[in-house]
C-alpha cells in the first residue's frame, strides 16, 4: 500500500501537468488560425503547372508573403486563372509551418468564368482553397501544391 507521503509528492505534479494541459489547448491542439489569399495562373496538356503569389495572415497578427507553385500530370488539359482566392489552413501552430508541399487530387471540367474548391494535406496539416476565375479546363491530375517565401 502506498504511503501518504508519496501520494503528497506526486499530488503538486499532476496538479502542475493538468494546469499546463488547459493553459495551452491551442498549441497543443494546433488551432493556429491562418488564411491564404493568392493569386494563380497556369495550364496543362498531360502535365499541369501553374504559379502565384499570396499572402497568409494568422489571427495572432503574424502576416508573410508566399510564392506558389502547382506542378501535376494526369488525363488534363486547359488553361486556367484564379483572382482572389482563398484558403484556410488547419493543424498548424505557427505561420511557418504552411510552408511546403501539400498533397492534391483532383477532378476538373470548366469554361468561361469558373469557381473552383480543393482540399489538400500535408502530413498533419489541411488546407482548403477556394477561388473564383476564368478559362477552360477539363480532366483528373495529381500532383503537388507548394507554398514558399
Amino acid at each position: 500500500m502506498p504511503s501518504p507521503q508519496r501520494h503528497t509528492r506526486l499530488a503538486p505534479l499532476v496538479l502542475a501537468t493538468l494546469l499546463a494541459a488547459a493553459a495551452f489547448p491551442a498549441a497543443a491542439a494546433g488551432n493556429a488560425d491562418c488564411e491564404l489569399r493568392f493569386n494563380l495562373s497556369g495550364w496543362s496538356a498531360f502535365y499541369k503547372t501553374g504559379s502565384g503569389t499570396g499572402t497568409v495572415t494568422c489571427d495572432n497578427g503574424a502576416s508573410m508573403a508566399v510564392k506558389i507553385r502547382t506542378k501535376g500530370g494526369g488525363i488534363t488539359f486547359g488553361k486556367t486563372r484564379i483572382t482572389d482566392g482563398r484558403g484556410e489552413f488547419s493543424g498548424i501552430n505557427s505561420i511557418n509551418e504552411v510552408l511546403g508541399t501539400y498533397v492534391t487530387a483532383e477532378a476538373h471540367a470548366g469554361a468561361g468564368k469558373s469557381a473552383k474548391a480543393q482540399v489538400m494535406t500535408k502530413g498533419d496539416v489541411s488546407l482548403a482553397l477556394a477561388g473564383k476565375g476564368e478559362g477552360w479546363d477539363l480532366g483528373v491530375a495529381f500532383g503537388k501544391f507548394v507554398i514558399s517565401r
